[in-house]
């Protein structure tokens, strides 16, 4: 357990998708720029502009409103709460517009997934498809764990299994996305999830054999990375269900 909580440490640095410094850059006028975005994507979602051009705007609203969900979420992990009157005034203009915040029961705010969903549905071949599945995929998985990837919250099969398709069609349509390599760790965890009891027991010996493949992928496409380095703890782990 030692090993796995260190592997956890460095797969949470290596998970940072680079938006957090940004956070800090956050002033009333760049939320002043995100209200006056917000609004635009929003009028074009309900105007009758062609689909593509409709799902490009849902596409960017998802993406801006998880940039904040994950400015407003440190602030709750570091005060326990949303601080300031300019911030919670922030979260009350996103409603009115139209584009409010996904929340979770505890107060926590969720990832904006149905952004991406609506954008699927309106394009579902479309120019961001790939952007999307990874954006719904990469959502709901840093969400889902508390200190061990594979010991996930209150996870349904069908919650996983749906998890998987994101990223199986996600690589089937984008094999060298820009986001390949999270992409591909992230579904070779699902799949040690899969194998490891979350999936039905028929179906335990093609999961762990879809494990190791995705594993071996990942080695050999990204030699040097952090993720990389992870493989062989995600490989003892899918060695114990054997």
């Amino acid at each position: 357990m030692k090993r796995l909580r260190k592997w956890v440490r460095a797969a949470i640095l290596v998970f940072a998708t680079g938006s957090a410094g940004a956070h800090d850059l956050i002033t009333a006028e760049a939320a002043d720029q995100y209200l006056a975005l917000s609004t635009r994507y929003v009028t074009t979602i309900r105007s009758t502009a062609p689909d593509s051009q409709r799902a490009e705007a849902a596409f960017q609203l998802g993406r801006m409103l998880d940039v904040i969900r994950e400015y407003f979420n440190r602030d709750i992990a570091a005060h326990g709460q949303v601080v300031g009157l300019a911030s919670n005034r922030w979260v009350l203009e996103l409603k009115a517009r139209g584009a409010p915040l996904a929340v979770y029961a505890d107060g926590r705010f969720a990832p904006n997934s149905q952004h991406y969903l609506d954008a699927l549905k309106l394009a579902p071949r479309g120019e961001r498809e790939a952007d999307c599945l990874f954006r719904l995929m990469q959502g709901y998985f840093y969400d889902s764990f508390d200190d061990d990837p594979l010991s996930p919250r209150r996870q349904s099969w069908a919650q996983l299994r749906e998890q998987i398709g994101y990223g199986e069609r996600m690589l089937q349509r984008a094999p060298d996305h820009p986001e390949g390599e999270e992409a591909r760790f992230i579904l070779a965890v699902y799949y040690v999830q899969a194998a490891r009891g979350a999936a039905p027991k028929d179906q335990v010996r093609t999961f762990s054999q879809r494990a190791g493949s995705m594993l071996t992928a990942i080695e050999q496409r990204y030699p040097e990375s952090m993720r990389a380095a992870a493989v062989p703890m995600l490989r003892e782990r899918l060695q114990e269900v054997r």
